[in-house]
């Protein structure tokens, strides 16, 4: 959907509405995407992709929670070497392309991002927040001088902005991305799942292969909410609320809150990918009822005293 009130820009990123495809859903090849774009989406993130093929966890990865996914899959991913083909077809889609990018170290994190640049990648999202694979994801997002460390090697090779997904499953999540932030961070990414799992009560076992997993979906927006309000308190960069968003409502929760534009991926499997144009929809209708000319008039209005 195109309106001026939709449009939105997030440093050198301009969106024509402000809903995204959120890392982890059907991000992998430009044929997968395609529907996203249909569907009515303003930028699309890859999967995170890493500089090594990596198989990730074995079966089951997903299961249904209440008002929610658990899933465990493992940063399953072809490489950066393999995926840049896939960058170049994704670049023929016609909208934002921000390529989602992890690593152990932070060398590899610049290469990785060095490689998805000259492919063609508009903008990066760091993955410092998986909750499940150890030594990368979270625990580098946990410790801020490793973050930071992360983000000025990847600022360092790339020209483009750099978004940093930051994880809920830390202390105070507005020092870390304040840490982000001073290191050269364009914006922030909030949040990536929460922590979770799930026991089958007849086999007395955890269901996921890995035991534990990451929650997402509806039953993670107050924690995204909240998030994504503190970091606004503490940082002056676009935020991208992610976490929960269904409907328009939920998008316009994340405005008021400092979000910039909105992450989308549990509600395509709700929705179906037309979920982007219903959003997208519903936030213009708003803005028109309250005599707003742009989505950026309420970007953060919650703070005013």
């Amino acid at each position: 959907m195109r309106t001026d009130r939709l449009k939105v820009s997030l440093g050198n990123l301009r969106l024509d509405n402000p809903t995204m495809l959120a890392s982890g859903i059907l991000g992998y090849s430009a044929e997968t995407l395609s529907s996203i774009v249909a569907g009515g989406a303003g930028a699309v993130v890859t999967k995170s992709v890493g500089l090594k093929p990596r198989k990730g966890y074995a079966n089951p990865t997903v299961v249904q929670a209440d008002f929610g996914l658990i899933n465990a899959l493992g940063l399953p991913n072809p490489g950066i070497d393999e995926f840049v083909g896939e960058i170049h077809e994704m670049k023929r889609l016609g909208i934002p392309l921000i390529v989602s990018v992890y690593g152990f170290s932070a060398e590899e994190y610049a290469t990785v991002a060095k490689k998805a640049v000259g492919a063609g990648a508009d903008a990066m999202e760091l993955n410092v927040s998986c909750p499940h694979v150890k030594e990368t994801g979270s625990e580098i997002g946990q410790k801020p001088e490793v973050l930071a460390e992360v983000v000025r090697k990847v600022k360092a090779v790339v020209d483009r902005p750099v978004f940093v997904k930051l994880s809920p499953n830390v202390t105070d999540l507005a020092e870390i991305a304040e840490a982000a932030v001073k290191a050269g961070a364009d914006g922030i990414t909030a949040i990536n799942t929460v922590r979770a799992m799930a026991i089958d009560v007849e086999t007395a076992m955890p269901i996921l292969s890995n035991k534990r997993g990451g929650l997402s979906g509806p039953a993670v927006k107050p924690i995204a909410l909240r998030c994504v309000y503190d970091i606004h308190e503490r940082v002056k960069v676009p935020i991208l609320g992610c976490g929960g968003v269904t409907g328009w409502r939920d998008a316009v929760e994340f405005f008021l809150a400092g979000a910039s534009a909105v992450q989308i991926g549990t509600a395509i499997a709700l929705k179906g990918p037309n979920v982007f144009r219903s959003v997208a929809k519903g936030v213009d209708a708003y803005l028109k009822r309250k005599g707003l000319r742009s989505v950026n008039e309420i970007v953060g209005l919650s703070h005013r005293s």
